[in-house]
């Protein structure tokens, strides 16, 4: 199957502006072209695209997503370097959800003591 920019942008949830953009600093390869010369994108495509907004999505920097894309077009012999850089992404996002999840408690803790004082009070 194939999309015009708009659809893509639809599917993926991102803005026709941030297609062209992450083309334009080399995240996404330029994807086919119609008869019309406008660009088509696949399903692969769009698969990638959901895969980028995932890594933008758990905080990681356009530096290493570009890093990564720039290793996935090189292909095979790539494997162990992109591996790396998920595991370490991984370990990023796993001290993120901890340092969230101590935010969470105290916010439960919060929302708990004002419940009890509103009905100490009723």
């Amino acid at each position: 199957m194939s999309y015009a920019i708009a659809q893509a942008a639809e599917r993926s949830g991102l803005s026709i502006d941030t297609l062209r953009y992450y083309e334009r600093i080399g995240l996404v390869e330029p994807p086919a072209r119609d008869s019309g010369g406008r660009r088509s994108y696949s399903d692969e495509d769009l698969a990638w695209l959901e895969f980028l907004t995932k890594l933008r999505t758990t905080g990681m920097p356009i530096r290493m997503m570009r890093e990564y894309a720039q290793l996935r077009m090189r292909g095979v012999g790539t494997e162990a370097r992109r591996q790396q850089i998920l595991i370490d992404h991984r370990k990023d996002v796993l001290e993120r959800i901890a340092e969230l999840q101590g935010c969470l408690a105290v916010l439960n803790y919060k929302i708990d003591l004002y419940g009890n004082r509103l009905e100490a009070s009723a």
